[in-house]
């Protein structure tokens, strides 16, 4: 007689006091199993010195609304000016927001939650990805969501390092490689893990360098088809826009889940900031509803009232999952998860 369990997405079968392992489930599984609406949420590790203290709360405010994974995302190394003392200036080399392994460690290790760390191109060569992908592999990890992730601030577009890749389906092709148990120069590896499954981005209002939307449709079949198993979406505040976009993917032959990406807004400075950042278009009645806000803590009530009434309509719609943008809104989304779920 055995006894099944599930205990931080492992399904454990008990039998006479022995322990064994048999399965933990994908994302993509977790969301084909899911009857309703999966609820997702992705942080950031802290900046370079200050502790994991705000991750952790950002964390403890949304657990209770049992999260299939958290996404962890990943920073690319940057050139900063420093003055000296004489006046001039020394470039230097840095990354502000390292530690993207080690902090899916410490959630898998201090809340049992299923992590996905993000694995970029963006400021990394092939071997840098190789042995981030060897880290992952020894903690267990099986999901990542690959990105080609952002130029670098003093460039005007995306350059790829010496030895690295100028697209995420290169790093796809890598991966694949990888998990075919073959390294980067094409030698074997003696002792394969598991392979990584993965996700990707997607972008209702396209890339800002696409040329137009049926070209990034084309990027997004190309991962597919080379293995991605559910994409992801930039954030966007017009639920028409996500409609269309999933309508147009199923017309080009692309099947896999395409998750929402939702970010409550928080602050009037957004007004402008958000459209430019993200390149997309806010809903003329949010807009005007953020005109006429006088305050912060007016934008956080009327980001929390959008935010339900986008996600209650995307969950009648039937969407599988929605993954929520916690920087700076923690509190925003609590609200909105309180309501939805």
């Amino acid at each position: 007689m055995f006894l099944w369990l599930r205990l931080h997405d492992k399904w454990t079968r008990f039998s006479h006091g022995s322990l064994q392992i048999e399965h933990i489930l994908t994302v993509s599984e977790l969301i084909h199993k899911n009857s309703g609406t999966a609820f997702s949420f992705e942080v950031l590790p802290p900046l370079k010195g200050t502790g994991t203290q705000a991750l952790f709360n950002t964390i403890d405010a949304l657990k209770e609304f049992e999260p299939e994974y958290i996404n962890i995302t990943t920073h690319r190394s940057e050139y900063v000016y420093v003055e000296q003392t004489n006046g001039t200036y020394i470039r230097h080399f840095i990354r502000r927001r390292p530690g993207t392994v080690a902090v899916a460690s410490a959630i898998m290790q201090k809340y049992g939650i299923k992590v996905v760390p993000h694995v970029v191109v963006s400021g990394m060569t092939k071997e840098d990805i190789e042995y981030m992908l060897l880290d992952l592999q020894f903690l267990g990890i099986q999901d990542i969501l690959v990105l080609r992730g952002d130029k670098a601030k003093d460039e005007a577009k995306f350059l790829p390092l010496k030895d690295g890749y100028s697209h995420a389906t290169e790093l796809i092709e890598q991966i694949n490689q990888f998990n075919q148990g073959r390294f980067v120069d094409g030698t074997s590896i003696k002792v394969p893990g598991k392979p990584f499954s993965y996700g990707v981005a997607a972008y209702p209002e396209k890339h800002e360098e696409a040329p137009n939307l049926e070209f990034d449709l084309q990027v997004l079949k190309q991962k597919q088809d080379l293995g991605a198993d559910y994409a992801v979406t930039q954030i966007f505040y017009d639920n028409s826009k996500y409609f269309r976009f999933v309508e147009l993917a199923r017309q080009a032959g692309i099947t896999i889940p395409i998750i929402p990406g939702i970010k409550p807004m928080g602050k009037r400075s957004q007004f402008n900031v958000l459209p430019k950042t993200f390149h997309l278009d806010l809903p003329e009645e949010l807009s005007q509803a953020m005109s006429r806000c006088k305050s912060d803590e007016e934008v956080k009530q009327l980001g929390i009232e959008w935010g339900i009434q986008q996600c209650r309509e995307l969950m009648q719609h039937g969407v599988p999952s929605i993954h929520f943008y916690s920087m700076g809104v923690a509190d925003s989304i609590r609200a909105i998860a309180k309501e939805i779920y």
